[in-house]
């Protein structure tokens, strides 16, 4: 009984708030709503200028597939690879494409060699210069590989159709939607457990606490038990908000959500506390809990690929919760997963949010 009024006594001091019952019905609402539009990591609205040295049908071809893709804004044709350079330089293209004089001839000679396979293709004729603008290397490296496709459908049309087994609209918001869940469990049940004891310690109200019979156990616990619940209301408005705003819902079982959810809120309420109980005041707790927090965030293959990390920085994925969380709701959100194919996952989790509830526990000190 003893901490069901503990309980209490934390809704009640969330509820008099007058800023916290606000920022946890807005916060959700904003994420959802305005991140998956911006949070986009393909690369589009690249720039082009083209130097046509050859005019023939084969290389107007070539020019209207560029200006028909829709990564591109096509800025017109230059009469020469200086002239276009400058584009570049007063930022007013990204990418030069060169098409060499006889480029059609080329094209043509090399795919007749093709068509007869006891000839090699050979030669470099109808070689195409692209000059990208590296100083944003992301966009240049991307937007040069979707230029260098075109011009090798050009040369031979592409004999291989993909076919997408998942999210097949390509839809990037279908993508990211999962990563966000990640964002807004991480930040609304890390960050106010973090300040909880702090807030306590500065106002006094904690020595009460210190000399009542109260348990390490009951105490923690009852500190805990709230950021669950409202952890549960946040993935749920997320639920409803990636339905209602963009259609788009679960592919898997909104149980095995609500799993993940939960372990995931249970190790970040306990990293919060662990952080409040070795913290003095509000400003050293908010700047410690910025620390983990900005460092499993990037580290957690929430913006870039696991594996392309450096072996040193990959190591540390075996002991980042965010890195499970994300493998695994995206599995069950995007391609339908069930529990044998995430089971790594959430006994990684469970074992991370176990260790670090302890810690809460033990790192208390209980003056009586």
């Amino acid at each position: 009984m003893t901490i069901r009024y503990l309980i209490q006594k934390e809704f009640l001091q969330i509820r008099r708030n007058s800023f916290l019952p606000r920022l946890i019905v807005a916060f959700p609402i904003m994420i959802m709503c305005v991140m998956p539009w911006v949070m986009n990591m393909e690369v589009k609205n690249i720039r082009v200028s083209v130097v046509n040295n050859d005019r023939t049908t084969r290389s107007q071809q070539l020019v209207h597939r560029i200006e028909a893709s829709r990564y591109f804004i096509f800025k017109g044709q230059q009469p020469s690879y200086q002239a276009a350079l400058k584009e570049v330089e007063k930022s007013r293209a990204d990418i030069v494409v060169v098409i060499p004089p006889r480029y059609g001839k080329a094209v043509e000679l090399v795919r007749a060699r093709q068509a007869q396979p006891s000839h090699s293709s050979g030669g470099d004729g109808g070689k195409v210069l692209i000059a990208a603008n590296a100083v944003n290397g992301t966009k240049g490296s991307i937007g040069a590989a979707y230029l260098s496709q075109i011009v090798a459908d050009v040369h031979q049309p592409a004999a291989v159709s993909p076919r997408l087994l998942y999210n097949q609209r390509q839809d990037y918001k279908l993508f990211m939607i999962p990563a966000l869940f990640a964002i807004v469990m991480m930040l609304m049940t890390g960050f106010l457990p973090a300040l909880n004891i702090v807030g306590e310690k500065e106002a006094g109200t904690i020595e009460q606490i210190n000399v009542t019979p109260v348990s390490k156990w009951a105490f923690i616990m009852s500190k805990l038990i709230p950021y669950w619940i409202i952890a549960l209301f946040i993935i749920t408005v997320c639920l409803v908000l990636a339905w209602a705003v963009y259609g788009i819902t679960c592919q898997g079982s909104l149980l095995l959500v609500y799993l993940l959810a939960m372990l995931l809120a249970l190790f970040f309420s306990s990293l919060g506390l662990v952080i409040s109980n070795y913290s003095n005041t509000l400003q050293q707790a908010i700047f410690v809990m910025w620390f983990f927090v900005v460092c499993l965030m990037l580290l957690s293959g929430l913006f870039t690929p696991t594996r392309s990390m450096p072996s040193w920085s990959y190591a540390t994925t075996y002991i980042n919760p965010m890195h499970y969380f994300i493998d695994a709701i995206r599995t069950v959100f995007v391609r339908g997963g069930t529990l044998q194919s995430i089971a790594h996952q959430v006994l990684a989790l469970a074992g991370l949010s176990a260790v670090m509830a302890l810690w809460a526990v033990k790192s208390y000190k209980k003056n009586s």
